[in-house]
């Protein structure tokens, strides 16, 4: 884990987890909504730390359990907002709230996902999310955010919903984006990031 990181306002980010290999778009995990979290336990905390331990070696700014072929709804984030202010957190069982009518405003910026990794498109979300749900020990947990930090939190929450950006994009842009995942394949290998 960076040195620099942030305390998350629910408590620090596990640490001490394995690198594992991120698992990719069309596995059966990766599409299907994922169960609730109900047990908050030692396996819960070392899943944990193995998401924080595989998205900082990924370079990633949030990722999934599904990410790492676990079928868990939770996910982990280390995420700047439109500010430049970093949010660290973890999320189980995460419920998105958007704004809507006259306060809803589109942004419309690159997005890219660890598990279709080396592609970005303009993907248009929301300016601005917030996200419920439960931290490790079962205590209720809230995030907010505007720019990066929303797009990260409506993007993990969709991974516990089993749906990936890709599913939002037209087809003319996911064939842009599946066209750069394609070109870039070779610095992603089966393994990566735990084994590079």
């Amino acid at each position: 884990m960076p040195d620099d990181v942030p305390l998350a306002p629910h408590g620090p980010l596990p640490d001490g987890g394995t690198v594992r290999p991120m698992t990719r778009w069309g596995t059966p995990v990766m599409h299907r909504p994922q169960a609730k979290v109900t047990t908050y336990d030692e396996a819960l905390r070392g899943l944990a730390a193995d998401m924080v331990a595989t998205m900082y070696a990924a370079d990633g700014v949030g990722l999934a359990a599904c990410q790492i072929g676990e079928d868990v709804a939770m996910f982990v984030f280390d995420c700047p907002d439109e500010d430049g202010t970093r949010t660290v957190g973890l999320v189980c069982n995460p419920v998105l709230s958007l704004p809507e009518g006259k306060d809803r405003r589109l942004d419309e910026d690159d997005e890219g996902c660890l598990s279709f990794p080396g592609a970005f498109v303009e993907c248009a979300r929301p300016d601005e999310a917030s996200v419920t749900g439960t931290g490790l020990d079962g205590e209720p947990v809230a995030f907010s955010g505007t720019g990066l930090l929303s797009r990260c939190l409506q993007h993990e929450t969709d991974h516990t919903l089993g749906t990936v950006f890709g599913d939002r994009l037209p087809t003319k842009a996911r064939k842009r984006l599946t066209k750069a995942h394609d070109k870039a394949a070779d610095e992603f290998p089966p393994g990566w990031p735990a084994e590079v």
